[in-house]
C-alpha cells in the first residue's frame, strides 16, 4: 500500500478524502471515527486511488507508442527512443534522456497530471535524441510544442507547492 498518512480533524464532521502527495498517500477525515472504521476508509480510499491512476497512467507499452507519435507529429519521426519507460527512482526530474542508448525515463510523479503535461515531458525528452543539450535549437524544437507553455507552467507549479 506504501506510505500512508492519516489527517484527522474536529472541524472535518463527514467527509473522507486521499490524495497523493509525491510517494505518500494523504488520507482526510474526521477525527471522531473509530480506528475499525479508519481502517476500512483507508483500504477503500488507497484500493480507489489505484484504480484512478491506473486508468490515468499509461503503460510503458502506451507510452512508447505515445512517443513515437509525437516523434512524427513534431520530429518528422526523427527522434526514435530505444524505450520509454516509468521510473520511481526520480524525484529531483520529470523525466531523462539517454543519449547513449536512446532510452527515455518519465519520473512516476506525473502520473495522474494531465496528457498535455505527459506530452510536453515526452517531447522535451524527445527533443534530447535530436539535440542532447539545452541549446537555443532544442527550445525551439520543444517550445513548437503547442502546450509547451502551459506544461511547463504546471510543471513549475506542483514543483513550487512540493518546497
Amino acid at each position: 500500500m506504501g506510505q500512508v498518512e492519516i489527517r484527522r480533524s474536529a472541524r472535518r464532521k463527514r467527509t473522507v478524502r486521499a490524495y497523493r502527495e509525491g510517494d505518500k498517500i494523504i488520507v482526510l477525515m474526521p477525527a471522531n471515527l473509530s480506528r475499525a472504521v479508519e481502517q476500512e476508509h483507508v483500504r477503500s480510499l488507497v484500493e480507489r486511488l489505484d484504480r484512478r491512476e491506473q486508468r490515468v497512467r499509461p503503460s510503458d507499452d502506451e507510452l512508447m507508442a505515445r512517443a513515437a507519435e509525437l516523434s512524427r507529429q513534431w520530429f518528422d519521426g526523427a527522434a526514435v527512443p530505444s524505450s520509454v519507460r516509468w521510473v520511481t527512482n526520480m524525484d529531483k526530474r520529470w523525466g531523462s534522456c539517454s543519449s547513449g542508448d536512446r532510452s527515455i525515463r518519465l519520473s512516476h510523479r506525473l502520473r495522474g497530471m494531465p496528457p498535455y503535461v505527459v506530452d510536453y515531458v515526452l517531447v522535451h525528452e524527445l527533443a534530447h535524441l535530436i539535440e542532447a543539450n539545452h541549446s537555443r535549437r532544442f527550445w525551439a524544437l520543444v517550445d513548437a510544442f503547442p502546450h509547451a507553455t502551459q506544461a511547463k507552467g504546471f510543471l513549475e507549479g506542483v514543483s513550487w507547492q512540493q518546497q
